[in-house]
């Protein structure tokens, strides 16, 4: 049966209370890759994988999963400023899909609108060079998705009730 794919807080429900989460920021040509430690705190970078083909690129995905004992994936979804969904949610929405059929670990969508532009700006806030943001932009909006999510999961725990 394909894992669960749904939006952040329902995946969250069946997540266990406690392990770690992996990151995606899936680009057109790299997948940004962090983790999160069990006690879903703190988000760090893994890596960016080069795209090639979506079988390799999934296996690479589950493995680094498998390597750091996740238990849910957190997929960022690109939704327009408008709230409406273009080409690249759908595309993600499709590679959802296609990794479902490959793992258990339930998949929460979480909404990176500006991530990738918040992640720029402060990385030439630090004096990176273009070539170097380059590099590290992808993983670095990973980190920004999964820390987002871990901190809007922090706060529905911290005041229940509240959706």
């Amino acid at each position: 049966m394909p894992a669960l794919i749904l939006p952040l807080i329902d995946a969250a429900t069946h997540w266990p209370e406690r392990g770690g989460l992996i990151g995606l920021d899936l680009g057109t040509k790299t997948i940004g890759v962090a983790v999160s430690n069990p006690d879903r705190r703190l988000a760090t970078g893994v890596e960016t994988i080069q795209r090639k083909q979506f079988k390799q690129d999934a296996a690479r995905l589950l493995a680094i999963a498998t390597e750091r004992k996740v238990v849910g994936i957190v997929l960022g979804l690109p939704i327009n400023m408008d709230g409406s969904e273009g080409p690249r949610a759908q595309s993600t929405r499709a590679f959802a899909r296609n990794l479902a059929n490959l793992t258990t670990l339930p998949i929460g969508l979480w909404d990176e609108r500006l991530s990738t532009a918040a992640v720029e700006r402060e990385l030439i806030g630090m004096d990176v060079s273009r070539a170097k943001r380059a590099e590290v932009i992808d993983e670095h909006a990973a980190i920004f998705i999964l820390q987002g999510a871990l901190d809007r999961l922090a706060n529905l725990r911290a005041s229940p009730g509240a959706g």
